[in-house]
């Protein structure tokens, strides 16, 4: 097989992927006849080549795929328009500080939102696919240690933790997480950053809603590995 049969073997298993595909996956396609650096090369081709279209080639935490490009987004949206399921501040919160102080606890979350948090709003994030327990802190009672997912950088469209914003370049992480997700609409303003450093007390009331299952991707070797340390320095 020369490289452009093989090229057009790669690009037609891109396209009609239902997942990210990783560089394991791609070698599978061809035996493991083409090597990691090749198959690189020719997603850099591809991506050229694509580069005009309404679809791109990308890379997320589980490897890689085409998606619509974000300025054709509103019209495609049109040929399903669905109401987006509302997320609220303590999910929104929750998972920001997940995203940027993993691993932490429960405890510890408590400690920077100054309220407690419900058991509901853990699970609602773990059955969307966006945070994971991935261990437990050696302490009394041995507490779950919660991280962010692959499935949460994939629905960022994110290869690695190492993206997210800088609690320095944003006024609310929050509300940029809700931002950066297609289905999550930012819901009111908050400077995580100060909530990070000054652990400020909260007394609203808590109201939860359910976030539509999602579920884990298969474990495979992305082009670019989810990490479980913090990635920034807020």
């Amino acid at each position: 097989m020369n490289t452009a049969q093989a090229k057009r073997v790669l690009e037609t298993a891109l396209l009609t992927a239902g997942q990210p595909l990783s560089l394991r996956d791609m070698r599978s396609l061809f035996d493991d006849a083409l090597g990691s650096d090749t198959l690189r090369q020719m997603l850099q081709e591809l991506q050229l080549e694509w580069a005009t279209k309404g679809l791109e080639l990308t890379t997320v935490a589980s490897g890689w795929r085409f998606q619509s490009r974000p300025e054709l987004r509103p019209y495609l949206d049109r040929l399903h328009p669905e109401k987006p399921p509302k997320y609220t501040r303590a999910v929104l919160e929750t998972l920001a500080i997940i995203a940027y102080r993993q691993p932490v606890t429960r405890g510890d979350m408590e400690d920077i939102r100054g309220v407690t948090i419900g058991s509901q709003i853990l699970k609602q994030l773990e059955d969307r696919g966006w945070v994971e327990v991935i261990g437990h802190r050696e302490t009394v009672g041995r507490p779950s240690l919660f991280a962010t997912t692959r499935q949460f950088l994939d629905d960022l469209g994110l290869a690695s933790l190492d993206q997210l914003p800088l609690l320095t370049q944003v006024d609310s992480p929050m509300s940029a997480l809700a931002g950066m997700l297609d289905d999550v609409p930012a819901q009111g303003s908050l400077s995580l950053e100060a909530a990070l450093a000054e652990l400020p007390a909260r007394d609203e009331q808590e109201i939860e809603q359910d976030i539509p299952p999602h579920p884990h991707l298969p474990d495979v070797d992305p082009a670019n590995s989810h990490k479980g340390e913090e990635p920034l320095n807020p």
